[in-house]
C-alpha cells in the first residue's frame, strides 16, 4: 500500500504540491486569526470540588474582577498626593462598571507601605461584566490611575495578568517560531549540502503548521481553543515535519545511490514503503501519547491534546504526500549522501563502544540517568501565576511590590462555604475552630448573604497555594459541620488538580504504553524491544524532569536563561513533557528500530554476532538522519527558551534536554548495549520456545 502511495505521489506530484500550497496560503491568510479567538480555559474539570465550590460562590455572592495599583515615589502624607489620589478615586467611582474603590485617603483603610512611600488602591469591577467589557472598563480605570501625581504607578491584578499571559504567549510563539525556522534553515542547508535540500523539510513544516492553524481557526467557533494549544502546534509541527522530511530524503538518497538506474517512480515507491512505514508508526505513536492527555479530564490539557493531535496527523500526512511529491520535482537538486572520510558517525561510534563493553555501558548510562532524576524527590508543583510572567511585566512588578512593601498585602483567601445559616447549631463553633486551626492567619465571615448559607474567607499563612495552604484545605474539608464544607481558592484548585492527576495517571500511562507498545510490536514483531523502548523512554523523562527541578525550581542557570525561579514547576509541565518527550523519543526509536529490523531480516543467524551486526548496521545507516533531526528539533525547542513565559521556557528547555539525552545516552549507548546483552532474545515473541530466528526479506514479503 505504501509503495503504491509513493508511485501515486510521483504521478500526481504537481497536483499534490499545488493543493498543499493552497492550504498553506489559506492558513497563512486566515489561520493567523486563531490568535484573536483563543480563550483562557479553566484548568479544573467542572466536577472538581474547588470548581463546584467556586460555581456556587459565583451564584450566591458573585465578585467582580479586581485591579490593584501601587502608587509610590513620594511621601504618602504629601498634600499634593492626597489631593491627586482623592480626585482620581472619585472619578473612578463614577465610571460605569466599577463597583467599589478602596484606598488610604477616602475610605479610612490605612494601606500604606512600611517605608511610608507607597499606598495601595484596589478597584472592584461589577460582577456582571463580560470579559470584553471588563477589559474595557479596566482600561478606563488604568488610564485614570496613571494620571495620579506620583513618580511611579504600577497597575496589576488577575484580569490584567491573564491578558498579559495571553499576549506573551502569542509573542513567544511568534519569536520562537521565527528564530527556530531561521536557525533550522541554516542548519539544514549546511548539513544537507544545498539550498533546495535544506528548505524542503521547512516547506513540509510550514505546510503542516499552517494547515493546523487553519483547522484550529475553524474549530474555534465550535470549541474553546487555548493560546497554549497554538504554542503546542508550532512546537510539534516544525519538529515532527522536519524529522519526517529528513527521514524520507535520506532514504531516497540511499535508494538512489544503491540503484542509480532505477526509475524515479520506483525509487519513490521504495522510499515510501520503508521510510514511510517508519513515519506512519512514529506519527501514530506520538498521537497515542497525546491521546493520553485526554485521560486526565483536564480542559486545558484536552485543548493542548487537540491542537497537538491535529498537527501530528497533518505532519504525518505531509511526510507521506508532500515530501515525496517535492522529492519527485526537485530530485536533481538533492545531492548524493556525503561519504564519511573520517569514519562512522557519532551514533555509530558510540554504538560500537557500547557493544564492546555492553554490561558496563548499560549500568553506567542507566545510573547516570537515575542520578539526573534525583532532584525529583524534592519537586514542588504549582499553577503558573503572575510570577511566571517576565520580570519586566507590570502585573508581576505590581504583585512583587505589594508582597515586599506592605505588611498586609492583598492575597486571595480560601473561601469556605457551608449550606447552613450562620446561627445554625454548630456553625458558631465551626468558625471558632477555623480561627484556631494551624496555618490560619485571619478569618472574615461574610454578611448580606441569602438565608441558609454561611461563607467565610480564610487567609492562610504564607503563599496562597503553598504547601501549608494546601494542608489547610484538607483540614477545612474534614471539619464536622451541619453540611458539607466546600472550599474554593488557589490552594484548593491546586489540591484538586494534583489529586486528579494522581488518580488518572495510571489510565494515561496505560493508554500510552499499550498503544506505543502495540505499534512497536507491529514494527519489530518482538515483545522485548517495545518493553525496553518504553523503559528507556521513562528513564529519559525522569532525568529530564530532574534537570528541570534543578533549573526552574532551584534556579540553577536562571540568569543564563533569563528568568527568576518561583520555587515550583508548573503542574502541567510534567504531563506535557511526558507526551512530548515520550512521543518524540519514540520518533527516534522507530527510525532506528525500523532500520535495525531491516538489517536483522537480511541476515541469517549463523553465529552469535548476527544481532550485534544488525544493530550496528542499522545505527550506522540511520544515525546521521537521527543526529541531524535531533540538532534541528533541538533548535526548535531552544527557540522557545527565548520566550518570556516561564512555563514555555520549561517546555523548551525540557524538550531540548530530553532530545540531547535521548540521542546520545539512550540511542547511542543504552540501546546498543542492552541489545548486545540480550542478543537474539531481543526478537523473542510469544509462541516460540527459543528466540526468533531472522528471516530473509523474501520470506518476510511472502
Amino acid at each position: 500500500m505504501l509503495a503504491g502511495l509513493g508511485r501515486a505521489m510521483y504521478v500526481r506530484r504537481v497536483v499534490v504540491v499545488v493543493v498543499w500550497a493552497a492550504v498553506a496560503l489559506a492558513g497563512a491568510v486566515f489561520g493567523g486569526s486563531v490568535y484573536d479567538r483563543t480563550q483562557s480555559i479553566d484548568p479544573l474539570p467542572a466536577d472538581a470540588p474547588a470548581a463546584v465550590a467556586q460555581d456556587r460562590l459565583d451564584t450566591l455572592a458573585p465578585e467582580g474582577e479586581r485591579l490593584v495599583a501601587v502608587v509610590s515615589g513620594r511621601e504618602v502624607g504629601s498634600i499634593e498626593l492626597i489631593t491627586s489620589v482623592t480626585r482620581i478615586v472619585y472619578e473612578i467611582r463614577a465610571v460605569n462598571g466599577v463597583k467599589e474603590v478602596d484606598d488610604s485617603y477616602t475610605t479610612g483603610n490605612r494601606r500604606i507601605s512600611t517605608d511610608q512611600r507607597a499606598s495601595l488602591i484596589t478597584v472592584e469591577l461589577q460582577p456582571a461584566l463580560s470579559d470584553d467589557d471588563a477589559l474595557r472598563v479596566a482600561g478606563q480605570v488604568s488610564d485614570a490611575l496613571r494620571r495620579i501625581d506620583a513618580p511611579e504607578i504600577l497597575i496589576g491584578g488577575a484580569l490584567l495578568a491573564e491578558q498579559e499571559f495571553n499576549d506573551q504567549a502569542v509573542r513567544d510563539a511568534a519569536v520562537g517560531e521565527s528564530v527556530a525556522l531561521v536557525c533550522v534553515a541554516v542548519l539544514l542547508i549546511v548539513l544537507l549540502g544545498g539550498l533546495v535540500a535544506g528548505l524542503l523539510p521547512l516547506a513540509a513544516a510550514l505546510g503542516a503548521v499552517t494547515a493546523t492553524l487553519l483547522t484550529l481557526t475553524g474549530l474555534a467557533g465550535l470549541l474553546p481553543v487555548s493560546e497554549y494549544a497554538v504554542n503546542v502546534v508550532t512546537l510539534l509541527g516544525i519538529g515532527l515535519a522536519v524529522d519526517y522530511s529528513l527521514l524520507m530524503i535520506a532514504r531516497f538518497q540511499q535508494e538512489r545511490a544503491a540503484d542509480p538506474r532505477a526509475p524515479l517512480a520506483e525509487l519513490l515507491a521504495r522510499t515510501v514503503a520503508t521510510a514511510g512505514r517508519a513515519v506512519l508508526v512514529s506519527g501514530s505513536a506520538v498521537a497515542a501519547a497525546l491521546a493520553g492527555l485526554l485521560a486526565f479530564a483536564d480542559p486545558l490539557l484536552a485543548a493542548m491534546a487537540m491542537g497537538g493531535a491535529l498537527v501530528v496527523v497533518l505532519a504525518t500526512v505531509a511526510g507521506l504526500t508532500l515530501v515525496p511529491a517535492l522529492i519527485a520535482i526537485a530530485h536533481r537538486r538533492l545531492p548524493a549522501p556525503r561519504t564519511r572520510s573520517r569514519g562512522p558517525g557519532l551514533l555509530a561510534r558510540l554504538a560500537g563502544f557500547a557493544q564492546r563493553r555492553p554490561r558496563g555501558v548499560a549500568l553506567t548510562a542507566a545510573a547516570g540517568l537515575l542520578v539526573l532524576s534525583a532532584p525529583l524527590f524534592f519537586v514542588e508543583f504549582g499553577n503558573s501565576d503572575v510570577r511566571a510572567l517576565p520580570t519586566t511585566s507590570e502585573s508581576r512588578r505590581t504583585y512583587e511590590a505589594t508582597q515586599a512593601r506592605f505588611d498586609d498585602p492583598p492575597r486571595q483567601p480560601l473561601t469556605v462555604l457551608v449550606e447552613a445559616a450562620p446561627d445554625a447549631p454548630g456553625m458558631p463553633q465551626l468558625f471558632d475552630t477555623i480561627e484556631r486551626m494551624p496555618g490560619v492567619s485571619d478569618v472574615f465571615v461574610r454578611s448580606d448573604l441569602p438565608p441558609g448559607v454561611s461563607i467565610a474567607d480564610v487567609v492562610p499563612d504564607g503563599a496562597e497555594d503553598g504547601r501549608p495552604a494546601r494542608q489547610l484545605v484538607a483540614g477545612l474539608r474534614a471539619l464536622a459541620a451541619p453540611a458539607p464544607v466546600l472550599v474554593a481558592g488557589p490552594a484548593a484548585e491546586l489540591t484538586d488538580a494534583g489529586r486528579s492527576v494522581s488518580e488518572r495517571l495510571p489510565l494515561a500511562l496505560a493508554i500510552v504504553v499499550v498503544a506505543t507498545g502495540a505499534l512497536l510490536f507491529l514494527l519489530t514483531r518482538s515483545v522485548i524491544v517495545p518493553l525496553k523502548a518504553i523503559a528507556m523512554n521513562v528513564l529519559t523523562l525522569l532525568a529530564t524532569l530532574g534537570v528541570l527541578v534543578a533549573v526552574f525550581q532551584w534556579g540553577w542557570g536562571a540568569a543564563v536563561l533569563g528568568f527568576e525561579p518561583w520555587g515550583a514547576l508548573d503542574l502541567t509541565t510534567p504531563l506535557l513533557l511526558f507526551v512530548f518527550a515520550f512521543g518524540l523519543s519514540m520518533d527516534y526509536e522507530v527510525f532506528l528500530l525500523a532500520r535495525i529490523k531491516e538489517e536483522w531480516d537480511r541476515r541469517t543467524a549463523t553465529d552469535a554476532a548476527a544481532n550485534d551486526r544488525a544493530v550496528l548496521a542499522g545505527i550506522t545507516a540511520a544515525g546521521p538522519v537521527i543526529t541531524t533531526a535531533a540538532l534541528a528539533i533541538g533548535l526548535v525547542f531552544l527557540g522557545f527558551v527565548l520566550g518570556g513565559l516561564v512555563a514555555v521556557k520549561e517546555i523548551g528547555v525540557g524538550m531540548a534536554v530530553a532530545v540531547l539525552l535521548d540521542v546520545t545516552v539512550v540511542r547511542g549507548l543504552l540501546l546498543p548495549a542492552t541489545m548486545s546483552l540480550l542478543g537474539r532474545w531481543n526478537w523473542w515473541r510469544p509462541g516460540r520456545r527459543t528466540p526468533a530466528e531472522p528471516r530473509s526479506l523474501a520470506a518476510d514479503r511472502a
